[in-house]
């Protein structure tokens, strides 16, 4: 575990430091229309305020923010610590600036555990914006702040609401046009249809009975994801089913991705069944059951007024897909049944998004290996989707590493196809949960809807953060899976148990959690 080093404390004036910046500084004094030393380079180790910046601070603490070695690009960084508690900001006034439209990126390190850390751009003439800064103690992690300058002028601010001992990082800022945001805030509710004729219930926040997706579209939510089994024992997330909850989509405004599994139940990476009516079949017909398949449910879903928005081709699909002949063993033959699929899709509407989904959120040299395979081998597809939860892909260095790596790699958009983090670890029904001990959760995430809501905003932060706004976006995973008697996992058996309810966006007593304000993320 990384900490800054406590031992340049000594070289700090606190009282001086403390005298002088107890008021709010002078902000012409410093004011320029270019952010000056982003990178803190220019005074070395141990000072309180760096050139360019001020500080402010409750009386005596201003000393919690300070230079020192050990930078993300150069030799120094900005860092806030203290033994105790403290709230210090350090900030830059910028004047003269042209109107219109910027973006600051900066690179940070965080140990969590603050009540908040974040940089803003405030003053601007418009809606303050801010980033929070993701729990990452040892890889540094990029993160934007966009921002519409109305008033030619812009502060920017890199605050900390710390308990003792809390410590972060901040380097290499920089401030230029540029725009941001994410066009995605969406959420698999493929489970939704069956809890709901099973008796499920939703609420909102104050308790009121509702529908579950005009309560998600109100919090920001602007697509859902519903996958699509061929046969299912239980007859739902089937043809019909899809067809039916796609009107309510698109009636409640938002868009609709299609995640084709091409079997009967769960296809995942340890299991890539084919369905029962395609079993036998040989390579050549199973590339026109894709194809049939593909085109019968997105051309149903066209005629009804309901167009599909984007289509995975195959969920999760690390090992490829309708095992064995179209494994990763038989790289060629993945490659015609992924491109049947796609021809499919853009044979029923061309404007269609057609993404291919890994699940390897972390897992660099992992995507690299898989799709420069599909590259070599001519697979078509428009976007790239990866699952990404915490507790099994990785850090959220991993993560970004990946996501960046991927966007630029194959010069396509990228989206978190799924993820999710529980807001308890305890069980509502029979059915052990999946994530269940504190032991693994995530350091600076807790196992409640401030720790969910954060995991979500930070997440989709770094999405924003991808090179050339190829970050689209992030769905949450199954977000309406609550505890309902016969919803359980296994359609094959009624009695089964869910073992997601606690990552649910729904709380045990049925209410919209708070945590779903991340749909509002920008």
């Amino acid at each position: 575990m990384f900490h800054p080093r406590r031992t340049l404390r000594a070289l700090l004036l606190p009282l001086a430091a403390g005298l002088a910046l107890t008021a709010l500084p002078t902000q012409t004094a410093a004011a320029a229309s270019t952010l000056t030393n982003g990178g803190f380079e220019s005074d070395g180790t141990g000072t309180a305020t760096p050139a360019g910046w001020s500080t402010y601070s409750a009386a005596g603490q201003s000393a919690a923010s300070f230079t020192e070695a050990g930078g993300h690009a150069g030799s120094y960084r900005l860092t806030h610590w203290a033994s105790s508690a403290y709230k210090v900001e350090t900030y830059q006034y910028l004047s003269g600036l042209t109107n219109g439209s910027y973006r600051l990126t900066a690179w940070v390190r965080s140990g969590g555990g603050q009540n908040s850390a974040y940089i803003a751009l405030k003053n601007c003439g418009g809606a303050e914006q801010r980033t929070d800064l993701p729990v990452s103690a040892s890889g540094w992690i990029r993160i934007v702040v966009p921002v519409t300058v109305t008033t030619n002028q812009c502060t920017i601010s890199i605050n900390s609401d710390a308990n003792a001992g809390n410590w972060i990082n901040v380097d290499d800022l920089t401030f230029a046009s540029g725009t941001g945001g994410t066009s995605i805030h969406g959420a698999d509710i493929s489970s939704l249809a069956k809890s709901e004729a099973k008796g499920g219930v939703y609420r909102t926040g104050s308790g009121t009975t509702g529908d579950a997706l005009t309560i998600l579209k109100n919090a920001g939510m602007n697509y859902a994801r519903l996958k699509v089994w061929v046969d299912p024992a239980d007859g739902y997330n089937n043809k019909t089913r899809v067809l039916a909850m796609a009107k309510r989509v698109k009636a409640a405004g938002m868009k609709l991705l299609v995640d084709f599994h091409y079997s009967d139940t769960w296809a995942d990476p340890g299991a890539q069944s084919k369905p029962a009516a395609w079993a036998g079949h040989s390579y050549s017909q199973l590339k026109t059951d894709v194809y049939n398949h593909t085109y019968d449910v997105l051309n149903a879903l066209k005629a009804q007024g309901t167009t599909a928005d984007m289509v995975q081709v195959g969920n999760e699909i690390n090992g490829g897909m309708l095992w064995s002949e179209g494994s990763t063993d038989h790289w060629s033959q993945l490659a015609g049944l992924l491109n049947s699929g796609y021809d499919a899709v853009k044979a029923v509407n061309s404007a269609t998004t057609v993404a291919l989904h890994l699940a390897k959120g972390g897992d660099l040299s992992g995507t690299r290996w898989w799709f420069d395979s599909a590259v070599a081998n001519g697979v078509k597809f428009d976007a790239i989707g990866l699952s990404y939860y915490g507790y099994w892909h990785g850090s959220l260095y991993d993560f970004q590493t990946t996501l960046d790596d991927a966007a630029a790699r194959y010069g396509k958009p990228v989206f978190v196809a799924e993820t999710a983090y529980p807001f308890r670890l305890d069980s509502e029904d029979s059915h052990e949960e999946i994530i269940n001990t504190t032991g693994e959760l995530l350091s600076g995430y807790p196992a409640n809807t401030a720790g969910q809501r954060r995991w979500m905003n930070d997440v989709t932060s770094i999405v924003e953060a991808v090179p050339n706004g190829r970050g689209l976006g992030v769905f949450y995973w199954e977000a309406t899976w609550t505890a309902v008697t016969g919803n359980g996992w296994d359609p094959t058996d009624a009695s089964s148990g869910n073992g997601w309810e606690n990552q649910a966006l729904f709380g045990y007593d049925d209410t919209a959690l708070s945590s779903m304000a991340w749909f509002s993320h920008r």
